[in-house]
């Protein structure tokens, strides 16, 4: 199975009101800007979308709502982020009924499972549902690391097609082309080290920041993929301060907030989670801010 996902895919937020419920429409009005904006691809409930926080109802409903704003005009991957291998089948293959293209299989919650049950679960997964499937790897969030074993092991797998890779050590990329040619399309995962990736193999990037500054993120891939690095680097080095949020633990909220500053969304999030106060808050504000003011110059946005 080969798919064609390449370019800036964002991890979209889901909206939320006041008193927290979901603003599905909300939603839609965020990922229809950043179609128009000229996104390649969206991705519904990953952890931006705050997808371990909602009901399986609620993320229904999200995704939903996506789907029918997307209208196929770019891909649309879901994220599968649950606690053990029947639960993921089943979000899986509620994903699949309800039209999207592809899955982002994340390892299971809470538990860490040894390399040989990591790949039992993606396998299961995979084995249950036709869609075209990205593995996501983030050690620092989820104590699982998906190696060069797991992915050895996973190869005969059709339809596992790519890895989003968020470690932060970008020798991973090197690594796995070494190992695996072009069995797996590669994603840079972390905001902060997404040029790295892309000059390092990438074929996309999976964005949390794309979400306050779309045309940039797009604008940073194309220069690159037209061979224009002083400008890629330009517009990398300006957002710099930025992609680092992504890195941090409240990236959600914070990420929510800078939407929020561009008037692209709210910074409502579900508890646990808080809205960023006091010092955080007046930081991550004053950043967006800056970086508004000081946007590089960048071509018209592709339409819709």
């Amino acid at each position: 199975m080969r798919v064609s996902w390449k370019g800036v895919f964002p991890a979209v937020t889901t909206q939320l009101r006041a008193d927290l419920s979901i603003d599905v429409a909300g939603t839609q009005r965020v990922v229809d800007a950043l179609i128009r904006d000229g996104v390649n691809g969206v991705i519904a409930l990953g952890t931006v979308g705050e997808n371990n926080s909602l009901e399986y109802a609620e993320k229904a409903a999200v995704l939903g709502g996506i789907l029918e704003v997307v209208n196929r005009r770019v891909p649309v991957i879901v994220g599968v982020s649950e606690y053990d291998t029947r639960r993921a089948v089943r979000c899986a293959q509620a994903a699949q009924k309800a039209g999207a293209d592809g899955l982002m299989l994340l390892p299971p919650m809470v538990y860490v499972p040894t390399g040989a049950e990591l790949a039992a679960h993606f396998r299961d997964v995979a084995r249950l549902t036709a869609l075209p499937i990205m593995l996501y790897n983030n050690p620092p969030a989820y104590r699982t690391t998906i190696d060069q074993a797991v992915l050895a092991e996973l190869e005969p797998v059709e339809n596992i097609v790519a890895i989003k890779e968020s470690a932060p050590d970008t020798r991973r990329f090197t690594d796995f082309r070494n190992a695996f040619g072009d069995r797996y399309t590669l994603f840079a995962g972390l905001d902060d080290v997404a040029l790295e990736a892309l000059y390092l193999g990438a074929q996309g990037w999976v964005s949390g920041l794309t979400n306050a500054f779309p045309r940039e993120s797009v604008e940073l891939v194309a220069a690159f993929e037209r061979g224009d690095h002083a400008k890629a680097q330009e517009i990398y080095r300006w957002f710099m301060p930025l992609l680092h949020l992504d890195a941090g633990h409240d990236l959600v909220q914070a990420i929510k907030l800078a939407e929020q500053v561009m008037g692209r969304g709210t910074e409502f999030v579900l508890p646990p989670r808080l809205p960023l106060a006091g010092e955080r808050r007046a930081e991550v504000i004053a950043m967006v801010e800056r970086a508004a003011a000081t946007r590089p110059n960048l071509p018209h946005a592709r339409a819709a």
